[in-house]
């Protein structure tokens, strides 16, 4: 008869087969490869000692194509929760170094567990991906399982955080699941996302494509736009994890944490009063205003390389979390295009989910004009940032630097899609067009008409710049909330996040509306 100290033995021996994953040659293998084991991973992720396992000695159930009686540790998968700075979340890690962490029946099963514990007890979920895709032995039974878990990122949209990190391979059904997450890392050179690799891509068509151009970190930062960060390592892809982590309240009921960072929230900025240089068609960096009015000038910013004529970052203003979209005069001049429109509006919906204030930093010359743009749908694409900014109930505070032209000033928050403040430095110009473009318009037959056409239009665009591109005309009629100085505006940002906080806004009953996609 088997005692139970034998017992207690029987599951330390069983505990310890599962840790040491798919065996030490495979580890070493993972390791050679520059990737960190799925369990590495987690205790990176996790604050020491506070991760703890679920559904330990899961095992698949194929008896197919040499399955049966196969021990594959954890189906693959670990899965489980822990405390991130102190707060819970729950996170699945694949593991490569097992049967290559393939989806299979059971492992969707486990992280559709771990899934439905996150929404059920609101906190934040990461997903760790390092898979070969399907299990191809268990034919529809993984098919089934990647759409349980599709199924569950949609429910689970909007009510907590859902982050995922692209550690290895991930192909086919496999990039979806992190595609409707709220932000995708990867890591350079050793992590790669497609639908079809290589060599289906040159059997069908014919061209020859490398692993990294087709689907690697950077292609997906910067050409598509699929993921939001590209990390040097696995260590740091995971650092940046815990980073966002600090900036977002676990789920949709809560607001984001409030961190005393130590700087002051009264202090003035002098250097912006001469960051926008006189000439309005020289550039500057926007970034340089965003450091400035963020604490200790710290801020995290999704999709660095993509559609770079825009700025998504978040930043700490007196503690508080903010959102902030901002036009990049360094960058096509801070034209909104397709792609720009779509990053700022996928990023608004995610601060608005998660309750987190929006600061909109507008210095926009209008929409980039060209055929190419019509043909992509710059209509459709940039009515999405309109309607995102129309919808969103959290706080929105805007101020115009520089120019704010045309449908463009209204895209980036204006007063008419629900800013609740609006503020304006006083080389601000908001007008229908730049002064050249109206004066040709508007004054056409006296310039024609004049001796000197040239000295005219020159004169009369002087005119209408004194008399339209300036704040004051805005201010007049309660367009903007005030004309402020450029050192002020770190003040006067926090002063009306401050203000907001507490702010409650109730829209018409309905399902949903009818995003223009």
């Amino acid at each position: 008869m088997t005692t139970v100290l034998e017992k207690i033995e029987e599951l330390a021996r069983r505990e310890q087969k599962e840790r040491e994953m798919g065996g030490e040659k495979a580890v070493a293998k993972q390791h050679k490869g520059g990737k960190l084991t799925a369990r590495e991973r987690l205790d990176k992720l996790f604050d020491e000692g506070s991760f703890s396992e679920l559904d330990m000695f899961v095992r698949h159930r194929c008896t197919d194509f040499g399955l049966d009686g196969k021990e594959i540790p954890g189906d693959g998968v670990i899965c489980g929760h822990g405390l991130v700075d102190g707060r819970r979340v729950f996170a699945y890690s694949q593991d490569f170094t097992a049967r290559a962490g393939t989806m299979s029946e059971m492992q969707s099963k486990k992280i559709c567990r771990v899934m439905d514990l996150a929404v059920k007890t609101g906190s934040p979920m990461v997903g760790l991906n390092d898979s070969g895709g399907a299990r191809i032995q268990e034919g529809v039974d993984a098919l089934s399982g990647y759409g349980q878990i599709f199924y569950r990122n949609s429910v689970a949209s909007g009510v907590i955080p859902q982050i995922s990190a692209i550690l290895g391979p991930t192909a086919g059904g496999a990039v979806y699941s992190p595609a409707m997450t709220d932000f995708i890392f990867m890591v350079k050179d050793t992590s790669y996302m497609f639908i079809t690799g290589p060599q289906v891509i040159k059997t069908v068509t014919g061209e020859e494509v490398s692993f990294e151009d087709l689907g690697g970190a950077m292609t997906h930062n910067a050409k598509s736009g699929c993921a939001h960060f590209a990390c040097e390592d696995d260590a740091d892809c995971i650092a940046r994890i815990r980073d966002l982590l600090a900036y977002l309240p676990a789920n949709n009921l809560e607001d984001p944490p409030v961190v005393d960072t130590g700087d002051e929230p009264d202090r003035d900025i002098p250097a912006l009063d001469t960051i926008v240089p006189d000439s309005a068609r020289m550039s500057y960096d926007m970034k340089d205003v965003i450091r400035a009015i963020a604490d200790n000038g710290v801020f995290f910013e999704p999709h660095e390389f993509y559609a770079q004529n825009i700025i998504v970052c978040l930043i700490r203003m007196g503690g508080m979390s903010v959102g902030v979209i901002a036009n990049q005069p360094a960058a096509m001049a801070g034209c909104l295009d397709v792609n720009a429109s779509d990053k700022a509006s996928r990023f608004i919906r995610f601060c608005d989910a998660f309750n987190i204030p929006i600061l909109t930093l507008t210095d926009v010359p209008g929409y980039l004009p060209g055929s190419s743009q019509e043909w992509a749908g710059i209509i459709r694409h940039g009515a999405k940032l309109l309607w995102c900014y129309s919808e969103a109930t959290v706080p929105k505070i805007t101020v115009i630097t520089r120019k704010a032209y045309g449908g463009a000033y209204l895209a980036m928050c204006s007063s008419d899609l629900g800013a609740d403040c609006v503020f304006a430095w006083p080389q601000a110009e908001i007008a229908v067009m730049g002064a050249e473009g109206a004066a040709r318009i508007i004054f056409r037959k006296e310039v024609a008409a004049a001796e000197d056409s040239d000295a005219k239009f020159k004169e009369l665009v002087s005119e209408y710049e004194e008399k339209f591109n300036n704040p004051y005309i805005a201010a007049k009629r309660g367009y903007i909330s005030g004309v402020i100085q450029p050192r002020q505006t770190r003040r006067k940002i926090i002063e009306a996040l401050t203000m907001l906080r507490d702010k409650r806004e109730q829209r018409p009953a309905r399902k949903h509306g009818n995003i223009p996609m």
